[in-house]
């Protein structure tokens, strides 16, 4: 047996490592040179499935799909976008944004709020979203959960493709607005259309208060995920208020954040992320719409 140098393996040059095996002198011909030695060991102990070689830089940033802009380029997958139906709270007339009280009883659908879900359902079905499979992604809202099982039903999809969005998805919150009537909701429009960094005045029962800036943070993280998650399918995005999908289908087409209430979502609405599935009495003039690097669209 014969010692091999006490000189480490990484502490050699590559040019020395990768050097072909020198052809040993005449007086040492029964004996391996130290160099040949570590260059057999080399390859008999490096699998040769192994690429050392890194990707360039331009390849890595085409797979980086992860980092998410408003409006996309393209987008990998397919969305729909469902307002859930009426719920409780809405029946009485009455703001009800607090998270705390999301998954309450009172914030679930109304009877009107059903009928609006079941329409949806199959207006869905007749838009053949879910013909070759779909997700449904859900506010864990209890209007918004008890909207995505309904449109399963209806649309054959099995309840392991609905996922509950545990904060993204939440409605909008209003602050010192919670509890007030629904038509004090003009306020906070008519505030909007002013600044996308608007926010209601605060209040101290825990309720956040939300500009449309903060709603496009929440809905752009989402979209990121979804589309680094998901390739080629389709997803239906269902959530308890309008302005969580005004602010993201603006964003997705670039319309001007501070005009999102002008794509106001009916309780029950569906609508197929295109341009064209806006209605035509709320297209926007582009001039004064148009907004390429949202939420900046000063």
């Amino acid at each position: 047996m014969y010692a091999l140098s006490s000189v480490p393996i990484a502490a050699l040059p590559c040019s020395r490592l990768l050097q072909p095996p020198l052809k040993p002198s005449a007086c040492f011909q029964t004996f391996f040179n130290r160099r040949h030695l570590i260059t057999t060991l080399l390859s008999v102990f490096t699998p040769s499935f192994i690429d050392f070689t890194l990707p360039c830089s331009s390849d890595l940033v085409a797979e980086a799909r992860g980092l998410f802009q408003m409006p996309p380029v393209r987008l990998v997958n397919r969305y729909f976008l469902v307002r859930a139906g009426e719920s409780e709270f809405d029946s009485f007339g009455i703001i009800n944004t607090n998270p705390v009280a999301k998954t309450s009883v009172d914030s679930g659908l109304s009877e009107e709020g059903k009928k609006q879900t079941v329409k949806a359902a199959f207006k869905l079905k007749e838009m053949g979203a879910c013909e070759n499979g779909c997700w449904i992604w859900p506010s864990i809202t209890q209007r918004a959960y008890q909207a995505a099982e309904i449109i399963a039903s209806v649309n054959g999809v099995n309840r392991s493709y609905i996922v509950p969005e545990y904060s993204f998805l939440d409605a909008r919150g209003l602050g010192a607005y919670e509890g007030k009537r629904l038509d004090s909701m003009s306020e906070v429009y008519a505030s909007d259309t002013i600044s996308s960094i608007f926010k209601p005045p605060p209040t101290d029962d825990g309720t956040p208060n939300e500009s449309v800036s903060d709603v496009f943070v929440r809905v752009t993280q989402l979209m990121s995920i979804l589309e680094t998650q998901y390739s080629g399918d389709t997803i239906i995005i269902v959530s308890p208020d309008s302005d969580n999908l005004t602010v993201l289908q603006a964003g997705l087409i670039g319309l001007d954040l501070r005009r999102h209430h002008d794509l106001s979502f009916a309780p029950g609405e569906v609508r197929f992320v295109d341009i064209r599935s806006i209605p035509s009495y709320k297209q926007p003039p582009s001039a004064v719409y148009k907004c390429l690097n949202p939420p900046n669209c000063n």
